[in-house]
């Protein structure tokens, strides 16, 4: 008797199963999956997750106005080693819609890490985990270490910049109970980012350096122009602000990543991505915008100083360095690498603030290098 197509068809069937099954399983660390963590106010945080789910755990911090997603091409191929985290902070990326309920966003921020490192360190059944950061979400882990400066097993600290009144208790709770506990983080990458933000008397390494007033001031003048806008609750949307205003807006936001890069390369692409005329401008969709100018403003009005952690970090930190970046002075970042306990010092001669594109090839290999001495 002659086989038939008939009778080929449960042998084909288990086949083509056994075999997207095992395509599946081949590809699992490839393939970007999105959790929800539910932070100690009730929100929930999106976070990409992409590697091996049962690799080592690794969390990449995301920068202002960033998409966490960006730093996927840079993690490709280290997955099969890793399972890398990737959240979202409130108002970007994929928590767009999730704007900071806090005025001190960079505070509420380390409360959401927080949560986060703990999420991690229960689900891999690790005690702590490398974390790296670039600029704002770098400032976010300056933050978190500033909540262990004095920890002891049996006492509480606060942090150094005071709290919005709307702060729910929730949030207060959580600050305070972290203290208690030791940092969870092992390692720790600090992508171009000072402890400090303004600049103090014996402290002139805070962003954009000798020209932070003078910046400072124009990034007050935008505020100015567009916060009775932000204020009202009818305008949600980019496109309902006037075009003048609009215009203003992405105006400063060109020129401050402008600022963010040190490469001809890299401010031709800043330049050609972010040119609108203004027929697209009259349409528009910025998703960013609110979070954008509520950060800004926390910028312009909180001092953000946690250089007193630095002496009680004992967390070994390496310093990655733009050599030619006009946020942080590379020699006030290093000061802060003389401070640190235990810390060394990597600058990459051409890079300005944004490394990442500025020098793709030589941040993957940074991070590559970091992530396997451990």
């Amino acid at each position: 008797m002659r086989p038939t197509v008939k009778s080929f068809k449960p042998l084909l069937s288990n086949t083509l199963t056994a075999t997207k099954d095992k395509t599946s399983t081949l590809l699992q660390p490839y393939t970007p999956r999105l959790q929800q963590l539910v932070s100690c106010d009730g929100v929930s945080l999106p976070i990409t997750v992409v590697g091996h789910p049962e690799a080592e755990p690794v969390v990449l911090l995301h920068a202002f106005g960033m998409d966490a997603r960006q730093f996927l091409p840079f993690v490709l191929p280290l997955l099969g080693q890793y399972c890398f985290y990737l959240p979202h902070f409130r108002g970007f990326g994929l928590a767009a819609n999730t704007p900071s309920s806090e005025f001190n966003f960079i505070e509420q921020y380390a409360d959401d890490l927080e949560v986060i490192l703990t999420h991690i360190c229960a689900e891999h059944q690790v005690e702590s985990v490398d974390v790296a950061a670039i600029s704002m979400g770098a400032l976010v882990v300056w933050a978190h270490f500033n909540r262990y400066a004095h920890s002891e097993p049996q006492s509480t600290t606060t942090t150094s910049n005071n709290r919005n009144s709307t702060t729910s208790a929730n949030n207060q709770s959580s600050t305070t109970n972290s203290s208690k506990n030791h940092s969870k983080i092992t390692r720790y990458l600090n992508i171009d980012q000072s402890p400090i933000v303004h600049n103090q008397p014996d402290w002139q390494g805070g962003v954009f350096g000798e020209e932070q007033a003078q910046i400072f001031e124009q990034f007050s003048e935008v505020l100015q122009a567009t916060l009775p806008y932000f204020q009202q609750q009818n305008i949600t949307d980019f496109s309902h602000l006037p075009f003048a205003v609009k215009r203003q807006i992405t105006q400063v936001e060109t020129a401050f990543s402008l600022m963010s890069a040190g490469r001809l390369p890299s401010q031709l692409f800043i330049k050609s991505s972010s040119y609108l005329p203004d027929y697209k401008l009259a349409v528009y969709q910025h998703p960013t915008w609110q979070q954008k100018l509520k950060g800004l403003n926390a910028y312009l009005e909180l001092p953000y100083d946690y250089r007193e952690a630095l002496t009680h970090t004992q967390t070994p930190v390496t310093m990655l360095i733009g050599a030619q970046s006009q946020l942080y002075d590379p020699t006030w970042q290093r000061q802060v690498a003389d401070i640190l306990p235990n810390a060394d010092v990597i600058e990459i001669a051409e890079s300005g603030h944004a490394i990442p594109l500025d020098a793709p090839i030589q941040f993957a290999q940074v991070l590559k290098r970091f992530l396997q001495a451990s």
